[in-house]
């Protein structure tokens, strides 16, 4: 059962993965993510694991608050995972670069936020051979973790045993960009479970790089109110969020960016 408040009415489901939305609610049905679809991107393309592995319904929200969202060329997406195992790797997604976004004509940022579960939301400078700086950030229920333009990222479920469910502010005209995570078959760090624990092994179809893990952190310099829920903060002050869809108001920011 989720216990935090995301500051509207909705409900994740598990059996099967998808969402309930309370009156005055707008949201899609959900699009689901299969172990098929995903098979090219793991350490083991041949793994069994759950058939679906996460549902997605973007473009979330209250009623009232549509037309703000739109003004802003802001959406609020909402992602549930599966439990369990992708062979011996974690439940967890393919990983993807934010495609340039028309509206901005720049790739865009990402803003999360742990509902329930446990997250290690992994990023990656760039998909090329040699990936830059490797963070994989542990998150938990309230955590806010942001991903900067043009990074690779990855969310992995971080306690197998629980299903994770997050949120999430993006641009309104998203793109995903596949080709140099797939060309790499995958990420530049695996990650892996043992004894229940999860560590991360290097694929070696990078070049040699390390990997920085740490917890979550607040972000002051976004103006992110600790302790409340970001869609809440958006209600608040619906400007808020826009360096989402207009990350060049943010430029400096960008610059050695650390999640």
């Amino acid at each position: 059962m989720m216990t935090f408040d995301p500051g509207f009415e909705i409900i994740p489901m598990y059996e099967p993965l998808g969402f309930v939305y309370g009156k005055d609610v707008f949201g899609p049905s959900v699009e689901n993510r299969r172990l098929d679809d995903i098979r090219a991107s793991l350490i083991d393309p041949t793994c069994q694991g759950p058939d679906i592995v996460y549902s997605i319904a973007m473009d979330v929200g209250r009623q009232q608050d549509k037309k703000k969202m739109i003004d802003r060329h802001l959406l609020y997406g909402v992602v549930t995972y599966a439990k369990g195992t992708l062979g011996k790797e974690p439940v967890r997604s393919q990983g993807h670069i934010h495609a340039i976004s028309p509206s901005c004509h720049d790739s865009t940022c990402e803003v999360y936020e742990i509902w329930s579960g446990e997250a290690y939301i992994y990023m990656q400078e760039t998909a090329k051979d040699d990936p830059g700086r490797c963070f994989a950030i542990h998150a938990k229920k309230g955590d806010v973790v942001i991903v900067p333009p043009r990074w690779a990222h990855a969310t992995i479920v971080g306690n197998i045993h629980e299903n994770l469910t997050f949120g999430a502010w993006c641009v309104r005209d998203y793109g995903f960009d596949y080709e140099d995570v797939r060309a790499h078959h995958g990420i530049a760090w695996f990650p892996v479970v043992e004894e229940d624990r999860i560590k991360f092994v290097a694929n070696p179809a990078y070049q040699e790089n390390s990997l920085i893990i740490k917890e979550a952190r607040h972000y002051p310099e976004f103006k992110i109110e600790p302790g409340k829920s970001i869609y809440q903060q958006f209600i608040e002050d619906p400007d808020r969020f826009l360096f989402v869809s207009s990350p060049q108001i943010a430029k400096s920011l960008w610059e050695n960016f650390e999640p």
